[in-house]
């Protein structure tokens, strides 16, 4: 197991296009977007906070994790099986389970990363508050970015080719991202939508990076929802994985 996470995040790290959209992108569009006057308002809806404080951070984690889960892995995994390495793998003691496991270790550790640089920076250059819950958020962030990866390592065992992972990925994360608030704070949606959006697995995620950055408890309906997607989801890409 060393041995792959060894030479699967050597093989991660030779793209950089990876790196740019996982890490790069989310951190831009924090302090470039962070500091413009509309972030800065006070907003009553948000209980008298910027937008900035609190929104919009834990949005440019869920971009960060989406963007890895949605399109970097599932085009990783179907390229291997497009281009025959996994049908060389097929032939090792190697299981469906292994690589899949080592390819969330992977880009579990880069979600890390980026999360860890937006919130540090984002509290140097633009007085963005830390989490005020601190070890509830780290906790929500991880059970979160697993259920995402669940989803991404579902759409890896189904899609035909390394082309078409990543357009599949796209189709679902718009609407996804939507429903979690991306565009429009889910304060200020319809409750129609918050209801709607709180069963599929991003806006549970996106609340719950909310709730814990502003110092309050996750809700348990959004906790059960995001392990429910990682367990069902997760379970399913080990069953239909294949190796060609």
């Amino acid at each position: 197991m060393n041995k792959m996470l060894v030479t699967e995040t050597k093989l991660f790290l030779r793209e950089p296009g990876a790196l740019i959209f996982a890490i790069l992108l989310p951190l831009g569009l924090l302090l470039g977007l962070g500091s413009t006057s509309g972030m800065q308002e006070i907003s009553a809806d948000l209980g008298g906070r910027r937008i900035i404080d609190n929104h919009f951070p834990a949005m440019m984690t869920i971009l960060s994790v989406v963007t890895m889960a949605l399109t970097v892995l599932p085009s990783t995994l179907a390229t291997y099986r497009e281009s025959g390495v996994l049908r060389r793998m097929a032939t090792t003691p190697v299981s469906p389970v292994r690589l899949l496991t080592a390819q969330m270790v992977i880009n579990l550790a880069v979600a890390v990363v980026s999360t860890a640089l937006l919130i540090g920076l984002g509290h140097l250059l633009l007085d963005i508050p830390l989490p005020g819950s601190p070890l509830p958020f780290a906790g929500v962030f991880l059970l979160g970015t697993a259920s995402m990866f669940g989803l991404g390592l579902l759409i890896s065992a189904l899609a035909p080719t390394g082309k078409s992972a990543p357009g599949i990925g796209s189709l679902l994360m718009f609407p996804l991202l939507f429903m979690s608030g991306m565009w429009v704070p889910r304060e200020m949606m319809p409750d129609l939508l918050r209801r709607i959006g709180d069963f599929l697995p991003m806006a549970p995620f996106g609340q719950a990076l909310r709730d814990t950055w502003a110092g309050d408890a996750p809700q348990t309906l959004h906790l059960a929802v995001m392990a429910a997607t990682l367990l069902v989801l997760g379970g399913l890409a080990a069953r239909l994985f294949r190796w060609q």
